[in-house]
């Protein structure tokens, strides 16, 4: 045999030999790491039942950064996420989530990253006048886990949300709406009334919104806006208290004839009241 021959030979041999010790050796190492990831995750969760949510975070952490590869990464960066978020550390749970997604963005469980984070935001609704950025952040991403996952459980909760926020973003609109009425600033007024009606419609403030445009238009001498607005406000909450004080807009002497009514009830109720006593004087 040609001795090249053989030297290639015996350098072939030695190379699938080292390959597969290196193999062994990436193998042992990659299961030795997993072993450590599990261990830290688990240390994260008894801490987490203790309420030890930041030494729990670190841990979870930890577990992320010992492999990344790993399916338990993204798992553990979620977790961390939780961890903050179970003790009202809102600032830190949202920078985790942040991260999340953008190094995560095929995750199977993003429904509830975009959940959480909508929470986050949510949790933090205190004054509708002062934190209207947190607010219209929290509605953002439950839109956003609506639109991509609607089938999910967390979607229907945050539908719920969702109407819940709506109606906070309506009552700042009307509390705005009536400072520029009782001011007289009549365009700046109708601009609010209208925001409500075109985006908060299904809101417990439509009718109240929709009366004050009567209001506005009708000091403005624009009768048939107006009356364009009591038609709707009739026809879609007939019976409402709003509904009737629209009408008297247009009709003067309404409500002085309904307080004469409820004045003439209650004198005949007296009346019959004291028909009723005098049977047992």
């Amino acid at each position: 045999m040609n001795i090249v021959k053989v030297f290639l030979i015996f350098t072939f041999m030695l190379f699938i030999s080292c390959s597969k010790d290196q193999i062994k050796k990436s193998v042992i190492q990659e299961k030795d790491l997993e072993l450590q990831v599990l261990e830290a995750y688990k240390e994260g969760m008894d801490s987490l039942k203790q309420g030890d949510v930041l030494f729990a975070a670190k841990k979870f952490n930890e577990a992320e950064n010992l492999f990344p590869q790993s399916k338990w990464a993204p798992k553990s960066s979620l977790m961390a996420a939780y961890s903050y978020y179970s003790q009202d550390y809102y600032e830190d749970a949202i920078l985790e989530l942040q991260r999340f997604l953008k190094v995560y963005p095929f995750y199977k469980n993003l429904d509830y990253a975009y959940y959480l984070m909508g929470l986050c935001f949510y949790e933090q609704i205190i004054d509708e006048k002062k934190d209207l950025q947190t607010i219209i952040q929290a509605k953002e991403y439950f839109l956003v886990l609506i639109n991509n996952y609607p089938n999910t459980e967390y979607a229907l909760d945050s539908e719920f949300k969702i109407d819940l926020i709506n109606d906070t973003l309506a009552s700042k609109e009307m509390y705005i709406g009536r400072y520029y009425f009782d001011k007289k600033k009549w365009i700046p007024a109708i601009n609010r009334f209208r925001t409500v009606i075109d985006e908060y419609d299904t809101t417990i403030y439509t009718e109240e919104a929709l009366h004050r445009l009567v209001e506005v238009y009708y000091l403005l001498g624009l009768k048939n806006e107006a009356k364009k607005y009591a038609s709707l406000l009739g026809y879609n909450y007939q019976s409402s208290q709003w509904y009737e004080k629209s009408y008297a807009v247009f009709d003067k002497m309404y409500e002085k004839n309904k307080k004469r009514k409820i004045k003439k009830d209650k004198e005949k109720n007296n009346s019959i009241l004291k028909k009723f006593k005098s049977l047992f004087n």
